[in-house]
């Protein structure tokens, strides 16, 4: 289970982008890798593509940073906090199934 997912509102606690927020967009669990909104946006340089009508260009994208320069902001507090998990007990077709929720450390608060 991923501590942080798609959806998620992080911060950034290091690196050049560090106090910023933002949404997150994708994660690349294969790389350690997060896409945040409006977070590390770099200059990419496309060519035009005659089979698709679209021109070429210079765009503005987000580029990907590393998990462990994240860190899940609480929705309490609204600062950086660390995830645990907490097990419940939920029925589910008539049968008792155990499931991990994510909770805030700080605050205690599910995420």
């Amino acid at each position: 289970m991923a501590k942080i997912k798609s959806g998620d509102l992080v911060q950034v606690i290091s690196g050049s982008e560090k106090g910023k927020q933002g949404k997150v967009l994708k994660v690349f669990p294969a790389t350690n890798r997060v896409l945040v909104e409006g977070v590390k946006v770099v200059t990419k340089h496309t060519k035009a593509n005659p089979n698709t009508g679209e021109g070429g260009g210079i765009q503005k994208v987000e580029a990907a940073i590393h998990v462990s320069n994240v860190a899940i902001v609480d929705p309490e507090t609204k600062k950086p906090s660390r995830v645990g998990y907490r097990e419940e007990t939920v029925e589910r077709d008539g049968r008792n199934r155990t499931v991990r929720v994510r909770v805030s450390k700080s605050s205690g608060k599910d995420l």
